[in-house]
């Protein structure tokens, strides 16, 4: 793997070849590149000697970029939107399970099998409260 390209004072050589392709590159380099295509365009006699490079190419690059930047803004928020949807679907159903369970309770009481179905503790199974005894002093 070859380093990112940029130019660095001192240094002869400039190289072309990223470091990891597979992660994001940061914001200030993206607008350096773009900053670089935006001087490349006011150059009158930019020509390339490896049409890879050509003008044309570096302007649909950035045209897809931004477009692929754009899609992945709307989807971010789509999914933003989604798991909000999910969430109040969630509490509306957690919230209506609560109520049959209060209804289960009115229909059938609290000590009843129906009752410890529904994941409730039968009323005859709890601890009965103690009270504390003072601590003895000697």
């Amino acid at each position: 793997m070859q380093a990112c390209a940029r130019w660095t004072p001192g240094r002869k050589e400039v190289t072309t070849v990223a470091k990891d392709e597979g992660r994001r590159l940061k914001p200030s380099l993206v607008q350096e590149d773009k900053d670089a295509l935006a001087a490349i365009v006011t150059m009158t006699g930019y020509q390339p000697s490896n049409a890879a490079y050509a003008l044309q190419k570096l302007q649909a690059a950035a045209a897809a970029m931004t477009a692929a930047q754009d899609d992945e803004t709307q989807k971010a928020a789509a999914a933003k939107a989604a798991r909000d949807d999910a969430a109040a679907k969630e509490w509306e159903f957690h919230n209506l399970v609560l109520g049959a369970k209060d209804q289960v309770i009115a229909q059938f009481g609290r000590d009843s099998n129906e009752a410890q179905s529904v994941g409730l503790k039968k009323k005859s199974e709890r601890k009965k409260p103690t009270k504390k005894q003072p601590a003895k002093s000697e």
